[in-house]
C-alpha cells in the first residue's frame, strides 16, 4: 500500500538532548525485533509491532557505526568509531530458563580508526576499519582444534598487487588510485658485504606519470617485460599505451580503437615476449590481445571455462615459452588454457580455499599455487597432475609456524638459473623455497636468516631445511627477480598510509 506501518523515534526517551541522534545501522530479526546502532554509542532492541524499547545497551562514548547478526540470530557484532568491536549474545537469564536476554560478552580492540563494516560468519567475527585493515577474529568456542581456522588474521592494505615490473627494461610501474607512475631503477658498479648500502652510479629516474580521466579508480595495471607497453583498466574503460624511449626522453601514445572487451578487467598480464596481453574479465573469460607494431592491437581469442562459470577471473599466470596461461576465478577454480591451439587444456583439482598467488615455472612449466590457508601445491601442466614434490609436501605437511602465519602469499616467481628455487613473499617476509632440501618438521625452528647467521657453522648445518626466510623488508609491497644476480623489493611503510588517514577519536587512557 506504500503506507508507513510503524515509526520508531530512537531518541524519544532521551531528555534535554542538544545534539542530533543518527541511526547508523539496523537489523531485523525473525522474532520481530529491530536492532539499531546510533551515534550516541547505543545498541537498542525494539518491538517492531508496538514500537516499544525492549533493551538498550550503551557500549561506547562515541558512535556505533555498524552491526551484523549471525545466521542463528543468537549473536551480534557491532563496530564503533573508537576502533573497538563488541559481541552480544542471546543468553538465558538463569540456568535452564527459557527467558533470554542480550548480553555484551566480548570486547576487541583490533582497529585504530572507525570500524565501518562488520560481518558475522558461523565461526568468526570479521571487521573492516578506516585504518585499511581487515580483521578475522575466530570464535574459539566454535573451533574443534587449533590450526589455520583458529588463528587471528589481520589483512593490511593493500590487498592486491599495485606494482608491476618490466624485467628486461628494469622499470617499475606504480599504481595509485587515479594515476600511474613509471620509474627506471638505479644501478651501481660497486660490490660489498651483506647489509651494506652501495653508492649508486645512476639514480632512479621518474620517466612518466599517466593520469586517468574521470572519477573512477584504476582497478588494475601492468607494464610489458620490454617496457614498451602500459595497460590499465577502470570499471568502465580499458586503456593501452605504447611507450617509446628516444635518447634521454620518453614519449607515450595511446593505442586507438582498442577492442571493446567485457568490462571491467580484473587483472592484466603481458606475455614474456611482450607480444600478447591477457585480460581477465567477468564471467570467467580471458581475452587474448595481440600487440602490433608500431602501436596497435588485435583481439585474437577469448577463453571461457567449460563449466560456464559466471565468476570473474581475478588472477592470471602465463608461461615463459608462450604455450600456457592459467586463470583463477572467484569460485576458486583454476583453468589452464593452451595458447597454441586456443583450447582449454585442463582444470586443477578443486581445493577448499581461495588462491592468493600462482606462477608457471619458466623451465619445467609446473604451476606453483599458494592458497589462503598457507598451503603450497605444484601442478605439472603438461602431465595434468600434481608433481612428486607436491605430493611429498602434502604427505609430510608444512611447518606449523608457516601454516599459522596471518598474511597470504601475494607473489611467486622463480630463478631460471636454479630450477629448484621458488621465490615467494607476503607483506612480512621474503622466502626462498629450495625444493632440493628436506622440509622442516615441527620440532625444527623456522628461523629468520639473520638469526641463523649468528649461529656457529655446525648448528647452522643442523638447521638446514627448504625454507630460507628474510624479514628485513617490511611491509613488503612487491618483490621480483630482475636477473640471476638482482632482486628488486618495494616497501611501503604502514605509517605512510596512516598519516593520510583522518585522526582517530582521542581516548583518555589511565595515567595520562
Amino acid at each position: 500500500s506504500g503506507q508507513t506501518v510503524q515509526r520508531i523515534m530512537v531518541n524519544y526517551h532521551v531528555q534535554k538532548v542538544k545534539r542530533e541522534c543518527i541511526v547508523w545501522s539496523i537489523a531485523f530479526l525473525s522474532s520481530g525485533t529491530v536492532v539499531t546502532s546510533d551515534s550516541f554509542g547505543r545498541v537498542q532492541f525494539w518491538d517492531w509491532e508496538r514500537g516499544t524499547l525492549l533493551e538498550s545497551h550503551t557500549v561506547s562514548t562515541s558512535a556505533v557505526l555498524s552491526l551484523a547478526v549471525s545466521e542463528k540470530e543468537d549473536s551480534i557484532i557491532v563496530g564503533t568509531s573508537t576502533g573497538a568491536t563488541y559481541q552480544f549474545q542471546l543468553l538465558p537469564v538463569k540456568m535452564g530458563s527459557l527467558e533470554k536476554r542480550w548480553v555484551r560478552t566480548k570486547p576487541f580492540q583490533h582497529h585504530t580508526h572507525d570500524v565501518r563494516a562488520v560481518a558475522h560468519s558461523s565461526t568468526a567475527l570479521i571487521s573492516g576499519g578506516l585504518d585499511a585493515q581487515l580483521v578475522i577474529r575466530p570464535l574459539m568456542e566454535k573451533m574443534q582444534k587449533k590450526g589455520y581456522e583458529a588463528a587471528l588474521r589481520k589483512f593490511t592494505f593493500p590487498h592486491r598487487r599495485l606494482v608491476s615490473c618490466a624485467r628486461k627494461a628494469r622499470l617499475l610501474l606504480f599504481q595509485f588510485s587515479q594515476h600511474l607512475e613509471l620509474w627506471r631503477l638505479g644501478s651501481t658498479d660497486e660490490t660489498g658485504k651483506d647489509g651494506e648500502v652501495l653508492p649508486l652510479c645512476r639514480m632512479p629516474e621518474h620517466l612518466l606519470q599517466l593520469k586517468s580521466k574521470g572519477p573512477e579508480h584504476i582497478y588494475c595495471s601492468c607494464v610489458s617485460p620490454c617496457g614498451s607497453w602500459v595497460a590499465y583498466s577502470t570499471a568502465s574503460r580499458f586503456h593501452l599505451y605504447r611507450v617509446q624511449y628516444e635518447g634521454g626522453g620518453v614519449s607515450i601514445k595511446k593505442v586507438p580503437k582498442v577492442p571493446k572487451l567485457l568490462l571491467p578487467a580484473y587483472q592484466l598480464q603481458f606475455s614474456s615476449d611482450s607480444g600478447s596481453l591477457f585480460v581477465a574479465s567477468a564471467r570467467g573469460s580471458v581475452h587474448v590481445l595481440q600487440l602490433l607494431e608500431p602501436g596497435g592491437c588485435k583481439h585474437l581469442h577469448t577463453f571461457r571455462p567449460p563449466s560456464g562459470s559466471p565468476e570473474a577471473v581475478y588472477l592470471l599466470a602465463s608461461s615463459a615459452d608462450g604455450h600456457w596461461v592459467a586463470a583463477v576465478s572467484g569460485d576458486w577454480a583454476i583453468h589452464v588454457y593452451n595458447l597454441k591451439g586456443f583450447k582449454h587444456h585442463c582444470m586443477v583439482p578443486m581445493y577448499s580455499c581461495a588462491v592468493t598467488a600462482l606462477a608457471i615455472h619458466p623451465v619445467t612449466n609446473n604451476l606453483v599455487i599458494a592458497y589462503s590457508d598457507q598451503q603450497l601445491f605444484e601442478f605439472g601442466i603438461p602431465e595434468k597432475q600434481y608433481t612428486a614434490w607436491s605430493r611429498m609436501v602434502q604427505n609430510c605437511g608444512l611447518h606449523k609456524v608457516w601454516l599459522e602465519r596471518d598474511s597470504p602469499i601475494t607473489h611467486i616467481t622463480f630463478n631460471p638459473k636454479n630450477p629448484s628455487h621458488i621465490l615467494l613473499h607476503d607483506i612480512y617476509m621474503f622466502c626462498v623455497l629450495d625444493k632440493s632440501l628436506p622440509l622442516p618438521d615441527n620440532s625444527a625452528l623456522l628461523m629468520n636468516q639473520s638469526t641463523l647467521k649468528q649461529l656457529p657453522e655446525t648448528a647452522r648445518q643442523r638447521q638446514l631445511h627448504a625454507f630460507k626466510i628474510c624479514k628485513k623488508f617490511q611491509p613488503l609491497l612487491f618483490a621480483d627477480l630482475l636477473d640471476e644476480n638482482c632482486l628488486v623489493m618495494v616497501e611501503r611503510p604502514i605509517m605512510d598510509i596512516k598519516t593520510q588517514l583522518p585522526l582517530p577519536i582521542q581516548q583518555k587512557k589511565f595515567g595520562t
